[in-house]
């Protein structure tokens, strides 16, 4: 076998989406378990859409993921760069030129305006698959002349041949067959000097030795377009695979505009999920393990990964899976791993931040085994600290018969005179005041609850009182007993 070469070539015309980095992670993987190389390059031949600094957070994002690219804009080999199209422009003209002096391709002086009309008259015939009608192919010397004068710029298309097979094996969906005349005439380079897609990847994948390519299933009505330009070079393709769609919770194919699904990996940077959890369950997007295990290390999925168990079916994106596996996650991890990835959200609360590294470590540990996501320690913090929650008519009657019951008052002089705060000395204190007050359950620990962060649910009455310290505690609750 020869070397094991796969891609991923992103746009930088957003950020690393979800999706992306799914593909990116097959292909990291397929290379990895073959000791091949994964190649990070970068299609921006879209001058108009392309965002500034989009390239750079895609591949530090990926890094971030531990999909490291053995090649890349930043980490080229001579022989295969560069790694970004707009540097290689003049490239694709000389081998598209080739292509025209084969007789294999041609010029097309048609404008927008001549294309539209023929795409209409197709359509009027019942023809809904435009195919282009080769009024270019036999231009005369004079009529190029004309449309020269005319100021026309000529772009490139390829001429399909006619009633060939252009069928290939796909790694994930077996035999699928293609014939040429199935496909138009279509534009290799623009009348502008830019390359299309599908003849800008083909020679980036041939002069990049790719060995294998797995994308989304998209593509897969491109391949048989690059199949003709492979044949026509006389290049051996890479071998495709073609992946299915990811869809959401209603069966609906995922898209950038569905606000139910958080899109962009950097968006999950900042929501605090570690990134082995991300790659875990993006994993589980379309591969399905020989034994229905579903935890996996990157090293660990790199060793059980064959192609030949991706789906064939589309995959569900669950939320709530990734939210209980980046749970998994943040419980399993060493505490000092998990401190210094949960620094920067405990941070966020101002309270906490001006406390020493110490007692921060205290207060993060706390909430290890309560959240889910690194910002939801920043939001239970908060409530905390905040203390300003509205109170339901029936959280109100609970403090009420609480105030009747002196209930605040009593717990708060026990407090005052506890010299040693721990879980032991609170418990106790508990404990004490229900036999002195004849308050148990509900009634005696929702209102203190309630009193000190104005909500029903949320960690021990302990942690909660450690956190906010004695002297805040009693102050809390003696402002309802005051009043």
């Amino acid at each position: 076998m020869n070397k094991i070469r796969v891609r991923y070539a992103p746009s930088p015309t957003g950020y690393l989406h979800i999706g992306g980095a799914r593909s990116a992670l097959f292909n990291y993987l397929f290379a990895k378990k073959y000791n091949g190389d994964f190649v990070f390059r970068i299609e921006d031949t879209d001058i108009a859409r392309n965002i500034k600094g989009a390239e750079e957070s895609q591949l530090n994002d990926l890094i971030w993921l531990g999909i490291i690219p053995d090649e890349s804009p930043l980490n080229p080999k001579k022989e295969y760069a560069p790694y970004r199209q707009t540097e290689k422009l003049e490239l694709y003209r000389q081998y598209a030129q080739k292509l025209v002096d084969m007789g294999v391709a041609y010029e097309c002086y048609c404008s927008e305006e001549e294309l539209a009309e023929m795409k209409e008259e197709q359509l009027s015939r019942g023809i809904k698959s435009f195919k282009y009608d080769r009024h270019c192919l036999h231009l005369t010397k004079e009529e190029i002349e004309n449309y020269k004068k005319e100021g026309r710029k000529p772009s490139i298309r390829l001429k399909m041949e006619d009633n060939a097979d252009l069928s290939f094996h796909d790694l994930v969906r077996g035999d699928i067959k293609f014939n040429s005349s199935e496909f138009g005439d279509f534009v290799i380079m623009k009348s502008n000097g830019i390359p299309t897609y599908n003849f800008a990847v083909v020679i980036d994948d041939h002069l990049m030795e790719i060995s294998h390519v797995f994308r989304g299933e998209e593509h897969l009505s491109n391949t048989p377009k690059q199949l003709q330009i492979y044949k026509y070079f006389g290049w051996e393709p890479p071998k495709f695979g073609h992946m299915t769609i990811i869809v959401n919770e209603n069966g609906k194919k995922l898209s950038k505009r569905d606000n139910n699904i958080v899109q962009f990996v950097s968006q999950y940077r900042d929501l605090g999920y570690l990134p082995e959890a991300i790659v875990n369950f993006l994993l589980l997007l379309g591969w399905t393990s020989s034994d229905n295990r579903e935890i996996y290390t990157l090293s660990e999925a790199i060793q059980a990964f064959d192609p030949a168990r991706l789906s064939t079916s589309p995959s569900m994106f669950d939320n709530h899976k990734l939210l209980w596996m980046n749970s998994y996650y943040l419980k399993n991890i060493d505490n000092n791993r998990y401190f210094e990835f949960i620094l920067p959200f405990v941070d966020k609360n101002k309270e906490v931040s001006s406390l020493s590294i110490d007692r921060k470590k205290e207060i993060a540990l706390i909430f290890k085994n309560e959240i889910n996501v690194g910002s939801e320690i920043t939001s239970e913090l908060n409530n905390i600290f905040e203390n300003n929650n509205p109170l339901t008519d029936e959280e109100n009657e609970l403090i009420k018969n609480a105030l009747n019951k002196n209930l605040f008052n009593e717990v708060a002089n026990r407090l005052e005179n506890l010299e040693v705060i721990s879980q032991e000395s609170i418990k106790s204190l508990f404990k004490e005041t229900q036999k002195t007050l004849g308050i148990k359950g509900k009634e005696f620990f929702m209102p203190i609850r309630l009193a000190l962060t104005h909500s029903e649910h949320g960690i021990e009455l302990f942690n909660i009182i450690d956190i906010l310290g004695k002297k805040e505690t009693i102050n809390r609750l003696l402002s309802y007993q005051n009043n």
